[in-house]
């Protein structure tokens, strides 16, 4: 009987959440493109300080940057200033604004009726291991969906808990369409609480 080997992997667990992470986020998911030969990265963001970050970090990998939707926070506007985002580009990345997959309707009718769609059950689940699993997830199904990333090749994706990064995995991209089957091969680092 031949025994199957088994790959180790680090992963590295943050005493805390938040933005004060990210740099060693970013070489975290940089060493381990670099190991397995992944070029692309698409990572989340607020108001694009962590989107810079990313983009001059990774120059010569094709980085998926991925905002929150037009009126997220405030009625018809971007919280990532035209400034920002120019200088993202400028930097190489490429820009996605689109509508949350774990939000959308679903988020409309929890806000009019004060009841749950399977979106935000979906969301709740993976925030059980943080909030940057969930949206290193929904964010690599966004830029699939918009034509921005491959479903049949690995990325990293990279997210944080509010502000900054503080999580880092390796998945397969799927469309919204075929949630079930997206697959987080490794976590390369998270929060630990």
């Amino acid at each position: 009987m031949e025994l199957a080997t088994s790959i180790q992997v680090p992963c590295t667990y943050f005493p805390k959440l938040g933005p004060s992470n990210t740099e060693e986020t970013l070489a975290i998911a940089r060493k381990r493109a670099d190991e397995l030969g992944i070029k692309t990265i698409v990572v989340a963001t607020t108001k694009g300080d962590t989107a810079l970050k990313t983009a001059r970090f990774f120059s010569g990998y094709r980085v998926v940057i991925v905002t929150h939707a037009h009126g997220f926070r405030t009625r018809d506007e971007q919280e990532v200033s035209a400034e920002t985002m120019a200088a993202v580009r400028e930097a190489g990345g490429v820009v996605f604004t689109g509508t949350h997959t774990f939000a959308g309707l679903g988020r409309a009718v929890r806000k009019k009726y004060q009841t749950y769609q399977t979106e935000d059950l979906i969301a709740s689940a993976l925030r059980i291991f943080g909030a940057g699993m969930k949206v290193v997830c929904e964010i690599a199904m966004m830029a699939a969906d918009a034509g921005l990333v491959r479903t049949d090749e690995d990325v990293i994706s990279i997210a944080g808990s509010g502000r900054g990064a503080d999580t880092a995995v390796v998945l397969r991209p799927v469309n919204t369409q075929d949630f079930f089957d997206l697959r987080v091969k490794e976590v390369l680092c998270k929060p630990h609480f």
